[in-house]
């Protein structure tokens, strides 16, 4: 069960098909895990579907609003990426331990296992899946059981998804399907419970800041390779 969902006024976003595509990820992955929220996007669909119906326009305009709102709102987020996809039938086993969110598989084709991903501390790593030009980062964050990502902050907007596992930080417990979304003024040191290791998707609008004396080293990296850095 969910504890942590998007705000209603992100979920009306991603019904209206106004919300940018890394946080529709987000939306949809964490959907695949959540009937509450699944049952508010219905119900804001039957809304949609009632304003249009009162909305007093010629019958022409109105037939092309419906058609091009439900069409947005059918699609399934989609975002061009540098990994080549491979066919992937819908009940598809997953590949490893882990079973791979429909919503992800144009990124992972096998398994998390496959990414490339750059270790940032013997514990910590993380795998870039997309980057929007200038925009943000989608990833996926790896840590081991009983471990703890760096203390950091946030310079912008951060959306994480617990995808396997679990952690902790000063603000409450997350498990698997939980969405979290953390601004600029947040401070915080995840620890991942000891019973198996943590996978988040995350999306940063900005690359996070490492507030310890060693980590701090690691800053110039994760800014690197950050779009934002470079618009």
């Amino acid at each position: 069960m969910t504890n942590y969902h998007p705000s209603i006024e992100m979920l009306t976003d991603y019904a209206a098909g106004s919300l940018p595509l890394a946080h529709s990820l987000c939306v949809s992955t964490h959907l695949e895990h959540c009937h509450e929220c699944q049952q508010q996007i219905r119900k804001l669909e039957m809304l949609g579907s009632h304003l249009f119906d009162q909305t007093p326009v010629e019958e022409r305009q109105l037939s092309s609003l419906k058609d091009s709102f439900f069409d947005t709102l059918m699609k399934q987020p989609k975002v061009e990426t540098h990994v080549k996809q491979s066919h992937i039938e819908k009940n598809t086993p997953h590949w490893d331990e882990y079973k791979i969110p429909s919503s992800l598989r144009q990124f992972i084709t096998k398994s998390y296992d496959d990414l490339t991903w750059m270790r940032l501390s013997p514990s910590f790593k993380i795998a870039t899946l997309y980057n929007e030009d200038g925009g943000a980062q989608i990833a996926l964050t790896r840590v081991k059981a009983g471990a703890h990502m760096p203390t950091h902050t946030h310079t912008g907007d951060e959306i994480t998804l617990v995808l396997e596992g679990a952690f902790s930080d000063e603000s409450g417990v997350y498990r698997q399907g939980d969405f979290i979304n953390r601004d600029a003024s947040h401070k915080h040191k995840p620890i991942v419970t000891k019973d198996a290791e943590c996978i988040c998707l995350t999306v940063l609008d900005a690359p996070i800041e490492f507030t310890g004396w060693f980590t701090r080293l690691l800053n110039p990296i994760i800014r690197r390779y950050h779009p934002h850095s470079h618009a």
